[in-house]
């Protein structure tokens, strides 16, 4: 799905296409939580449809409950599904910030260097030719590391 380190940056068009399809997964999945949470209180609490969606959604969001669970088996389900919650939530946390993630740590290998493992002159300073690399010499005339 993303492109590997041997190939170009992604444009920024495609980008913010890949971006806005993982924010429509997570809203997904977000939306999935929410009716098995509906479904749950229907099923757990003798509750109309409408309680359960804001019940659902209040626990979804973080905020708790708004009609406390009357039967033992609602109080479980509403355990579990809180804890369910807070793994959704991280879940919901990476699929959208993936992409971003990925895009810095792709930047940052694009500029990290060439094939012997040397890094690019941040733009603006000199750069070594291959005889001062192999002296270890700095271009800026600095002492190489471990130097006296």
């Amino acid at each position: 799905m993303y492109e590997s380190k041997h190939h170009d940056l992604l444009p920024l068009r495609d980008f913010v296409r890949r971006v806005l399809s993982h924010v429509v997964y997570a809203l997904a999945l977000i939306l999935g939580t929410l009716c098995l949470g509906v479904l749950g209180n229907m099923w757990f609490e003798d509750i109309t449809w409408h309680d359960a969606v804001l019940n659902a959604a209040l626990i979804v969001a973080g905020i708790g409950p708004f009609i406390l669970p009357a039967t033992v088996g609602g109080k479980i389900f509403f355990s579990v599904f809180g804890i369910f919650v807070g793994l959704v939530f991280m879940a919901t946390l990476g699929v959208v910030l993936a992409p971003v993630a990925h895009r810095l740590l792709h930047k940052f290998h694009l500029d990290g260097g060439d094939e012997d493992g040397h890094r690019a002159a941040p733009a603006g300073w000199p750069v070594p030719d291959e005889s001062e690399r192999r002296a270890g010499r700095e271009v800026d005339g600095a002492p190489p590391k471990g130097a006296p």
